[in-house]
This record gives C-alpha cells, structure tokens and sequence, in this order.
C-alpha cells in the first residue's frame, strides 16, 4: 500500500467521523417534544453501541464460534480445541506459567507498592521517592522489556570479553560465571514477571499511597492514644482502612498480567518455557495459523479476566458509595 492510498483511507476515516458526528448533533438539535431528551440520549449512545458491537462484541462472538472449528476454520471440531489446551504438555505447560505469572505478581507489586508508600508517607522527599517508583509506569512494556533485555545480556566468561548486562557484571564481581537468564528454565519465567513487578510497583504505589492520606485523622490519632502504633497501628489501621482500595490495586494488576504479551514477545518470544496466554494466541494464530486453537485460547483468557473485571467493578462501586 502506497504512501498516497494510506493518506486516502485516513481522508475517509475523517470524513466518516465528521458525518457521523455531524448526524448525531443534528439529531440533538432537532429533538423536540416530551420524548427530546430521549432521542438526544439515543443520538449521542448509538454510535458507541454501534462501535461497541463492531468492535468488541462481533469479534467475541466471531472467536467463540471459530473455537469450535479446526485450524483452517472449516471442519466443525467440537471442543477438541479446548482438549488440546487442557492436555497436551506444551500447553500445560503455557497455563502453568500464566497461573505464576498471576499468583506472584500482583501479590509481590502489591506489597513492594504498599511497603514504599508507608516507609515514605510524610517523608521530606516523598514527591521525590515516589516519582521514582512511579517512573516506570511511563515507558511502554516494549521499551521496558528491552530495557531488562540488556540488564539481563550475557556474555561468555572469557578473557577480554566485558559485560554489558548489569546482573550479570554484578555476577561477575561476587566472583561467580555469568548466567544466561533468560535461558534458564523454569527461572526465566521468574526473571520475565521481575519486569512486569518493576512497572506495576508504581502504580500500586499511587493508589496505595492516596488511600493512606485519606484515612482520617481521628482514627490515628485514637489509636496513637491508645498506645497503638509501629507494626500494630500497621496491621490495626492502616491495613483494614485501606482495603477496598488493597482489592482495586491487586485485581486491577490481575487483569494486567493475564493479558501480558508484550514482555514475554520482546524478550523471549515465547521461547525457553517462557510462553504465556496471550502469547501462545498470538503464535497459534498468526505464526502457525492455526485458527481453531488460536480462537480457544482466547477464549480461555476471555473466561479467565471476565470474573476478575466484574469482582474489580464491584469492589470500586463499593468505594465511591462510601
């Protein structure tokens, strides 16, 4: 495709906008009668119901159909796929991971984010200490991950040969031979979800830290008259009055790593027992074109982050009614 025929459809996708939101304003304004704000209501959500059964309910329910169906989408299958998934080692063995991935991360992010938010909390540098942690949540997975790539590079341990990966030279300085880390299985898996700890600890942090400001001051100061406080007023305090926003943070991550993809793509490529979900969807689809597994896989994470994503919208409804 031409530079001038990219321009053309970008031209058209414009023009398609401005139509449509020159229908929808028309609309609005010529509403008139008992119904007016009725038909201004449908004006502005039909196109976002329209966009939202183009491009997401279609598609989910396009994929659930093609689950069924083999690798060339033609012959019907049943539920062979979803065996596969379940049975064969390779698999297995991409579920284990992303059960790890699930089960460590949010707990150890969560806990790094909240530690750090209480240790700095009322600090001097504070705004300094938590732009710190924070910083990571700015740069993409991609620009992440390479970034660990190379903290991660290994060299052979010859003479004249250098290191330019920073764990490995650290390896180098204890007097110990460097390690190839990402090809070390099964503990590469554990040096990929370092990354991902990395980027959500800020996050978890902010929040973390916000709930913490907002407890009020009546609580703490009872409790410090009490007698309560270090570990106590921690666990006492601090804790229980920051749960609802404990439960956002550690399913709002959840959600993250199950769709992780772009980490384990960078670094790895799914090589090295290291692949996970969304990626093994990705491979099965596009590199072995195998569409039915492809389309299970998928499934499987859509079943996967569904009950989190409900259980995340009740729990943040909980916090803005209080």
């Amino acid at each position: 495709m031409t530079l001038f025929e990219k321009f053309g459809q970008l031209l058209v996708a414009v023009a398609i906008f401005a139509a449509v939101m020159g229908v929808v304003l028309f609309v609005a304004d010529r509403a008139r009668g008992r119904r007016a704000d009725l038909w201004q209501s449908i004006a502005f959500v039909a196109p976002a119901i329209l966009l939202l059964l183009v491009g997401l309910i279609y598609p989910a329910l396009r994929t659930a159909y093609q689950s069924f169906f083999d690798a060339t989408s033609v012959g019907f299958v049943g539920v062979e796929n979803y065996m596969k998934i379940f049975t064969q080692p390779e698999l297995l063995l991409v579920l284990r991971n992303t059960f790890v991935w699930v089960i460590l991360t949010p707990i150890v992010a969560t806990a790094i984010g909240l530690i750090y938010a209480v240790l700095v909390d009322g600090s001097r540098v504070e705004a300094f200490a938590k732009s710190l942690v924070f910083l990571p949540m700015a740069i993409s997975f991609v620009g992440a991950s390479i970034i660990w790539k190379f903290i991660y590079e290994y060299r052979p341990d010859q003479q004249g040969i250098q290191q330019i990966g920073l764990a490995n030279q650290f390896l180098v300085w204890l007097g110990i031979e460097p390690v190839q880390f990402l090809l070390l299985t099964p503990w590469n898996t554990l040096f990929l979800i370092i990354v991902m700890i990395w980027i959500q600890a800020g996050f978890a942090m902010t929040i973390l830290s916000a709930a913490i400001k907002a407890i009020p001051d009546d609580i703490t100061e009872a409790a410090n008259l009490d007698g309560v406080g270090g570990l106590r007023m921690f666990w006492y305090i601090t804790l229980p009055s920051i749960r609802p926003a404990l439960i956002v943070v550690v399913t709002t991550i959840s959600i993250g790593v199950l769709k992780v993809f772009d980490i384990v793509r960078t670094m790895t490529g799914g090589q090295y027992q290291t692949s996970v979900v969304a990626n093994e969807f990705y491979t099965q689809s596009f590199r072995l074109f195998d569409f039915g597994t492809g389309a299970a896989l998928a499934m499987v994470l859509f079943v996967l982050v569904v009950p989190i994503v409900i259980y995340n919208v009740r729990q943040m409804r909980k916090v803005d009614a209080r």
